[in-house]
């Protein structure tokens, strides 16, 4: 299992590399809700996209009200009903129906033709179709929307460490170009918050299966290590096989992976927007199951055609 050793605070942001340019995004205020967008795709008059934030809403976590759009154990349903309700009325999509998703951290995707009466299994869907918001939910794992501007097709995915291993984003790419004749040099993507490689400590299990599907893996990791290295701790301490400490885990950067993997999959770098926001470090604006525990709300992004 990844594992859950806590890290220190977040240290002074890196220079931001080629695609995650906070210019490249913008926030606007709408019933008391923050959403996160993106320029270029507001730009598209027919396209409806957001990026829901934590203040607002109507459920009670600690001592205050959160915009919390997932059914968890912690919060009534009501609660949630409300919350999407004034999340899709803030990004201008009150009348469309909600599409969701039963995500399980898998590799499948979903093409919507309609709404269904009950949420499909799958972390991605896509559609050509106008008047469906599609959405997927997030408290971590990284939340991407893509947008066919040519052939007006969009998709939204969920990838989580699990997804990113399966390449659910490249899948996602292939299955708009098998159902709906989308060129890859065409698409935008919007990469959103989510936990960045500052906070997200994983077991070295996790770095070596991706080691063993990608060939850029090391570049995702802060210092990769395959667990197979001499412990010095143990040298120095003269302890016994099994009293040494455990083995030091290794920070990932999932949106790295996913930018890599839309790359490949041959997407322009320019049409990539990465946020830079991390989840872990900004409690005040964001969820994160990591760092809250079970007691984390959801966030939503949804991406929509206009009727």
């Amino acid at each position: 299992m990844p594992s859950t050793k806590p890290r220190p605070p977040n240290r002074s942001a890196p220079e931001d590399p080629p695609g995650r340019r906070r210019a490249s995004w913008s926030s606007r205020c709408s019933l008391g809700l923050s959403i996160l967008e993106v320029p270029v795709f507001s730009k598209l008059p027919w396209l409806i996209h957001a990026f829901s934030t934590r203040p607002g809403g109507v459920s009670p976590l600690a001592n205050e009200k959160v915009l919390n759009l997932g059914f968890t154990d912690w919060d009534r349903r009501e609660n949630v009903q409300e919350n999407r309700l004034r999340f899709q009325i803030a990004a201008g999509a009150h009348d469309l129906p909600l599409v969701t998703l039963k995500q399980f951290h898998s590799d499948l995707v979903q093409v919507v033709d309609d709404a269904p009466a009950d949420p499909c299994r799958g972390d991605a869907s896509t559609t050509n179709r106008s008047g469906l918001l599609l959405a997927i939910q997030t408290a971590d794992c990284v939340p991407i929307l893509l947008v066919d501007a040519k052939k007006r097709t969009i998709a939204a995915i969920h990838a989580g460490w699990r997804g990113t291993l399966a390449r659910i984003a490249a899948k996602t790419i292939g299955r708009m170009q098998m159902h709906f004749g989308t060129k890859p040099t065409d698409v935008l993507a919007a990469v959103g918050p989510a936990i960045g490689g500052c906070c997200y400590e994983v077991g070295t299990e996790v770095a070596t299966q991706f080691l063993s599907q990608f060939s850029d893996a090391p570049d995702y990791f802060d210092e990769f290590r395959t667990g197979d290295e001499p412990n010095p701790i143990q040298w120095l301490n003269m302890m016994p096989p099994g009293h040494q400490p455990p083995p030091k885990g290794v920070l990932l950067d999932l949106r790295k992976a996913n930018r890599s993997q839309l790359l490949a999959a041959g997407l322009r770098p320019q049409n990539i927007h990465v946020s830079d926001l991390c989840t872990a470090c900004r409690p005040d604006l964001l969820f994160s199951y990591r760092k809250e525990g079970p007691r984390s709300g959801r966030l939503m992004s949804l991406i929509g055609i206009r009727s």
